[in-house]
């Protein structure tokens, strides 16, 4: 099973906004699969930059609405 990563994002509303956008047809626009697309808005995969910068420019907002990153605490500290 794939660690789930570090990077949230908010695709699936955003598709949602934009008339119901489907995965293929953003998969498309971004230049991807549809399985990739999918893993990525699981989070089950971290997108390239280049990919992360398409996903919002389809959507026309900046980066930080689409992807955020949340890193895990490390070992020992308090979170």
């Amino acid at each position: 099973m794939a660690k789930p990563t570090a990077i949230t994002n908010q695709i699936r509303t955003l598709r949602f906004h934009a008339n119901e956008m489907t995965q293929a047809d953003l998969a498309r626009q971004v230049g991807v699969t549809r399985q990739t697309l999918i893993a990525i808005e699981q989070g089950k995969y971290s997108p390239s930059l280049e990919v992360a910068f398409k996903i919002a420019l389809v959507f026309g907002v900046p980066l930080e609405e689409v992807f955020q990153y949340q890193p895990e605490p490390e070992r020992g500290k308090p979170a």
